[in-house]
C-alpha cells in the first residue's frame, strides 16, 4: 500500500526562511509539495498563516489576498487563517501554531495519513511530532537550517534541509514549474514579491 502523505506548512516561517536566507519567496507551493511527496500518495497540503489587518495594513492585506486565490487553486490544498494581535505594539500570531497542532493529532488518530511532513523550523512543534510517532505515524521534517531548532531536527524520522540548490526548479513560472503548468497541473505559487502580504512576527 502507498505511503498516505500529509504536509502541514508553517506560512510564516517558511516565508522568512525563504527571504533572509534564500532571496526569494515566489514558490510554486504545488511543485513544492510534490517534491516532498515524491513517488508517494498526496493526501493533502495544509498551509497556515495569519489574516492580514486590511485597516491596518490595506496593502499588505489586498497583496495576501491575491495570494491566497492562488493557494486555493492549488489541488488538495487547504488553507487555515489566525489572527494578528498587538501586544504591547507589536504584531503577534494567535491561533496558528494551535490549529497546525491540532490537524495534524487529529488526522492521525483519524488514520488518514500514514507520513506527517513538517514545513517549519519551530521548536514549538516537537512535542507534537512525538505525539503523532507514538500513534505510530513518521514524521519529517522539511526546514532551511538557521531557522530551525535542533530539537525539531532530532524527533524528525526524516529531514529534508532546504537549500538554494534545492528550490532550484520550484519558483513560480521558471524551469519544470513552468514546464508542469504548461501540462496542466493546477497552479500554487505565491506572486512575484512573495508572501509579504502573509508574513508576521515569528
Amino acid at each position: 500500500m502507498d505511503e498516505r502523505v500529509a504536509i502541514y506548512i508553517d506560512g510564516s516561517n517558511l516565508y522568512h526562511a525563504l527571504r533572509d536566507e534564500i532571496g526569494r519567496t515566489d514558490l510554486n507551493i504545488s511543485e513544492f509539495a510534490h517534491k516532498l511527496t515524491g513517488e508517494r500518495k498526496l493526501y493533502r497540503i495544509y498551509y497556515y498563516n495569519v489574516l492580514q489587518d486590511p485597516g491596518r495594513y490595506p496593502d499588505a492585506s489586498k497583496e495576501q489576498q491575491e495570494f491566497l486565490s492562488i493557494l486555493r487553486s492549488v489541488p488538495y490544498l487547504e488553507v487555515r487563517l489566525g489572527t494578528m494581535k498587538l501586544t504591547q505594539g507589536a504584531p503577534v500570531e494567535k491561533g496558528v501554531d494551535v490549529m497546525l497542532a491540532t490537524d495534524m493529532l487529529h488526522f492521525a488518530w483519524d488514520d488518514l495519513y500514514d507520513v506527517a511532513i513538517l514545513v517549519s523550523g519551530d521548536g514549538d512543534f516537537v512535542y507534537v511530532l512525538q505525539a503523532v510517532k507514538n500513534k505510530g505515524k513518521h514524521v519529517e521534517v522539511a526546514y532551511v537550517e538557521s531557522h530551525t531548532s535542533k530539537d525539531l531536527l532530532e524527533i524528525a524520522d526524516v529531514r529534508h534541509p532546504m537549500d538554494k540548490n534545492f528550490f532550484q526548479d520550484l519558483w513560480w513560472g521558471r524551469g519544470r514549474s513552468q514546464r508542469r503548468r504548461s501540462r496542466g497541473r493546477g497552479r500554487g505559487a505565491a506572486p512575484s514579491g512573495g508572501e509579504k502580504a502573509g508574513q508576521a512576527a515569528s
